[in-house]
């Protein structure tokens, strides 16, 4: 269909075949505290996602590390270096990620931004796409690699260079709302959304550079409630949850 939903009658079987997924830092913290490693947390995620190669899909994941360093909250530390920090904390994430999903022998790739051999592969776009071929995941850490990008613009980046077909965004909650659902008890959650309405209203999706970079390439984004097992598998199958963002009618 011209605004990325899968067409009716194909939500039995996977509607997507590569899917870059983009995770925040949240997605690996204990629920109440929002800091830290949670093993729980992690392991839910890597029982989603194994259940999601089993069906036959690839998929490539991007982490975000604020449940370990915001940069955002020291502001006396110079801005790039504390990004540099932020990439370091992604790369933590990555491999706890990478450990929850090798114990369920899902095999895995960390690629990272900035060289690191002893932990990790280098970003390679080509080499990565051959892992996703052989059907292992691929989580991709430290960014972009320089300082002043977000994972938000890195998630469209690395998808468009994989041929991700759609951008899944866990969230807290399940989708775009026309306020803080937490907060205003009358907002109201979008079913679809365009991405230009996005940037306009300044909802809270990913930052402008990824929603812009997603659509100059017409590229889908769903965004969803991660903590809810089972999403990420409804998501592929083309079920309606959360918040379809695309380009309209072609």
């Amino acid at each position: 269909m011209g605004d990325g939903r899968p067409a009716e009658g194909e939500v039995s079987r996977p509607v997507y075949h590569r899917v870059l997924l983009k995770l925040s830092g949240d997605a690996f913290s204990p629920p109440d505290t929002g800091y830290g490693i949670s093993t729980d947390s992690t392991a839910l995620l890597a029982r989603e996602l194994r259940d999601v190669v089993d069906i036959g899909v690839q998929v490539a994941v991007v982490v975000g590390g604020g449940n370990i360093w915001r940069g955002r909250d020291a502001p006396s530390i110079d801005r790039a270096r504390a990004d540099y920090m932020g990439m370091l904390a992604t790369v933590m994430n990555a491999l706890a990620l990478q450990d929850g999903l090798e114990k369920l022998r899902v095999t895995t790739r960390v690629q990272t931004a900035i060289h690191m051999a002893q932990v990790a592969e280098p970003y390679i776009p080509l080499r990565a796409v051959r892992h996703l071929e052989k059907g292992r995941i691929v989580i991709f850490a430290a960014g972009m690699g320089a300082p002043f990008f977000s994972t938000d613009t890195t998630a469209a980046q690395r998808a468009l260079e994989i041929g991700a077909e759609v951008i899944l965004k866990g969230t807290k909650v399940d989708g775009v709302y026309s306020a803080d659902p937490l907060i205003d008890p009358n907002a109201r959650r979008f079913e679809s959304i365009e991405y230009l309405d996005v940037l306009r209203e300044g909802y809270q999706v990913m930052d402008a550079t990824a929603i812009s970079l997603s659509m100059e390439n017409k590229l889908p984004i769903i965004v969803f409630d991660f903590r809810r097992e089972g999403n990420i598998r409804r998501a592929l199958s083309g079920e309606p949850i959360g918040t379809l963002v695309h380009g309209g009618a072609a």
